[in-house]
């Protein structure tokens, strides 16, 4: 089950167009969101599907980036320009159900990188990484923010770019993002910690602080997702 259906609240000014032209005197503050990613996480912290209290808001989500851009310009000789993108799957059949979401998004601001899901090798891992490499060339980056819980995929790329000097921050819940949130070059980010993100305190639990009577751990994909890809197979 997806939740790319969440809607963020566009009732606000929408932020404004960013500027893409390729500046010599104009560096990026890029933000990639990796939607199915996160939304297995945010699945598996509340059980099921988010009523509207848990999913998260773009708008506040974008308003955090635009204030990292203004700080980051403090010590930037550079014009900073913010840059945010979400990376998703389409499952077939689902196109009709997604297309609002993915018009909200755009309507505050957020770019869209939207792949057929296929099959299992269709992530948009690989995109995400292709992305921060483009805008990372000839040192076009002031800073960088990833929000994936994937550290198979990002740890590597984003401590290599943290050894250059730009800042790094990994975006997502800590229960799922031990190797960010231990790095000793990354800087971890809780995603509740954001102000405005969530309208409501997660459900969350933690094998650190597990209550007395115990607590349900719900499985991040159902068993059925075994058998996908394996038809016809003896």
């Amino acid at each position: 089950m997806s939740f790319n259906e969440e809607l963020p609240d566009t009732t606000l000014a929408p932020i404004p167009n960013l500027d893409t032209s390729d500046s010599p005197h104009s560096k990026r503050v890029l933000l990639v969101w990796d939607a199915p990613n996160l939304d297995m996480g945010l699945g598996a912290i509340l059980g099921g599907r988010p009523t509207a209290a848990y999913r998260p808001r773009f708008d506040a989500l974008g308003r955090w980036l635009l204030q990292r851009t203004a700080e980051l310009s403090v010590t930037e000789s550079s014009t900073l320009e913010p840059e945010a993108t979400v990376f998703t799957n389409i499952a077939p059949g689902s196109a009709d159900v997604v297309r609002p979401w993915v018009e909200a998004l755009r309507n505050v601001g957020f770019a869209v990188f939207a792949k057929p899901k296929v099959d299992e090798d269709s992530d948009v891992d690989a995109d995400m990484l292709d992305h921060i490499e483009l805008r990372n060339r000839g040192g076009g980056l002031a800073g960088v923010m990833v929000a994936s819980a994937d550290g198979q995929a990002f740890r590597e790329p984003l401590e290599s770019i943290a050894a250059t000097g730009v800042p790094v921050h990994v975006l997502g819940f800590r229960e799922h993002a031990s190797w960010a949130v231990t790095s000793e070059t990354l800087t971890f980010l809780d995603l509740e910690d954001i102000p405005g993100v969530f309208r409501e305190p997660l459900p969350r639990v933690s094998l650190d602080s597990l209550p007395d009577e115990g607590a349900w751990l719900q499985p991040f994909r159902p068993l059925s997702a075994l058998l996908v890809g394996r038809q016809g197979v003896s």
